[in-house]
């Protein structure tokens, strides 16, 4: 069995970004493809799609999809990234909004027909090819229905009994779990509503019909892989997962070096190497000069945080020690968006630790950049990281992660005192345990310099590359029968 790899996602970087899902979108197919892989990616057309400097072209008009209503169709758009073909699917009112998946007030409500439509129009357009696709790839459950289509497709129709699918799990939380008459026109048969298919106390739920139907599951980082087996960490699939077990596999994510690497990154005011740093104490001086902080912590420890402002990135965890960091005169800067009263919060905290600390309330990639340049330490205190790609960046640009020991924050840090430490990782996830590592950190950088500084050489030496996860997803079709 060879043909084209098929990837179905929600997101891809650089024309959709919402998150991690997005980057690994934007890595993972080219990595394949520079393999010798035929590859291709379906994504929506989505309204804020960042086109740059990408010769898009209509590739089919008016597909015929169904949903939610017949004649419904979907016109499909193409261009070339780093040797994948990219298919955009257009349906005006589905994609056609500020936001990829909610805004303020919470999700869209029509999030549910929105992906049944996406995932039902990426079926039809992989049936509209001449040649059966090798493998189908779908990522989180904005895409998971699209196994179990083709699942309940093969005795039916011979165009597809040779294609093998996979579910990939980025974050088993989000589900999406939706009112069950929403499967009476989803075009799943009655067969898929059960305790083992898509029914999940009396809900539709996306995700867990992926994880139901498809030929293969991976996750995004072997401790990840573990983790969802157990009660804590399943988000109730756990016991689903453990009946498909030997289906499952932790594939760790990669770090795209060709966008973050300090020896050649665009957004800094000084590049820098393992070799000679010396550029990371002028990325310091810039971000703090530019934020208004004060020149003093320069010669402080300045600790950073990037992410979305929900609990699980522990940014309650932060706000809590806030007060106590600024007594022991450390700085911090926090760049991200999401919940309303943790952004007015840390706005407030920001004016009232005017030149110690600074809010940027919004995701940028230009600030994302020059706050891991510029950190002494990167702070990722999460509930559960799937895998975390941010430490990765902060490992090679020389901002030591201080971590919970969970998923992949367990898979690519190693903890001081290790000989070989890259960080530093706690084990209870609670605000005191926080901030002890962070005062461990801290008085090592104030105390032994020498030893530091051997500390941010190994980190700046470490490589979480696509070529080698690339590799392992191509070991995993080729289990399920990919002849490539």
């Amino acid at each position: 069995m060879s043909g084209t790899v098929y990837f179905a996602t929600s997101e891809m970087y650089p024309f959709s970004k919402s998150g991690g899902l997005g980057d690994v979108m934007g890595a993972l197919p080219p990595a394949l493809a520079k393999m010798g892989i035929p590859t291709a990616v379906l994504t929506p057309f989505y309204g804020r799609l960042r086109t740059g400097e990408a010769q898009i072209r209509l590739a089919m008009e008016n597909l015929h999809v169904g949903y939610p209503w017949d004649p419904t169709t979907v016109d499909v758009f193409a261009t070339e990234y780093k040797g994948v073909t990219v298919y955009f699917l257009h349906r005006g009112e589905y994609f056609d909004r500020r936001q990829y998946y909610n805004e303020y007030k919470g999700d869209y409500f029509d999030n549910a027909e929105r992906f049944i439509f996406f995932t039902r129009a990426c079926f039809a357009f992989i049936r509209a090819q001449d040649e059966p696709p090798g493998i189908v790839h779908a990522h989180d459950w904005q895409t998971a229905l699209l196994p179990a289509y083709i699942h309940f497709a093969r005795p039916k129709d011979a165009f597809w009994r040779r294609t093998r699918t996979v579910t990939t799990i980025h974050n088993i939380a989000f589900q999406g779990r939706f009112s069950s008459r929403l499967f009476r026109g989803s075009g799943l048969p009655w067969e898929a509503w059960s305790m083992d298919g898509s029914e999940f106390y009396g809900d539709f739920n996306f995700l867990k019909s992926g994880i139901a139907y498809s030929d293969g599951i991976s996750t995004v980082s072997p401790s990840y892989a573990r983790e969802i087996l157990t009660e804590r960490f399943g988000y109730g699939l756990d016991g689903i997962l453990r009946t498909r077990e030997q289906h499952l596999a932790g594939i760790l994510n990669g770090a795209d070096y060709g966008i973050w690497d300090p020896r050649e990154d665009r957004f800094l005011p000084a590049r820098y190497s393992r070799q000679d740093a010396t550029g990371k104490a002028d990325c310091k001086l810039s971000l703090i000069k530019s934020l208004g902080l004060s020149t003093h912590l320069l010669d402080r420890p300045l600790l950073g945080f990037i992410g979305r402002l929900r609990d699980q990135k522990g940014i309650d965890l932060v706000m809590d020690i806030i007060p106590e960091l600024m007594e022991r005169d450390i700085g911090l800067v926090v760049l991200g968006e999401g919940d309303l009263g943790y952004e007015r919060t840390l706005v407030e905290m920001s004016e009232a630790y005017k030149g110690k600390m600074h809010a940027v309330v919004a995701y940028t990639e230009e600030f994302a950049h020059r706050i891991q340049a510029a950190s002494d330490c990167f702070l990722m205190p999460s509930r559960y990281e799937p895998c975390g790609l941010t430490q990765m960046y902060a490992l090679r640009y020389g901002s030591l992660p201080i971590a919970t020991a969970v998923g992949g924050l367990r898979d690519t840090i190693v903890p001081h005192p290790h000989p070989k430490s890259t960080g530093f990782i706690f084990q209870e996830i609670d605000s005191r345990a926080l901030l002890r590592t962070i005062l461990e950190a801290t008085a090592l950088w104030e105390s032994n310099p020498e030893i530091w500084q051997d500390m941010v050489h190994r980190a700046m030496s470490q490589a979480f590359t696509w070529e080698k996860s690339s590799k392992q997803y191509l070991e995993l079709y080729r289990q399920l029968g990919y002849d490539a």
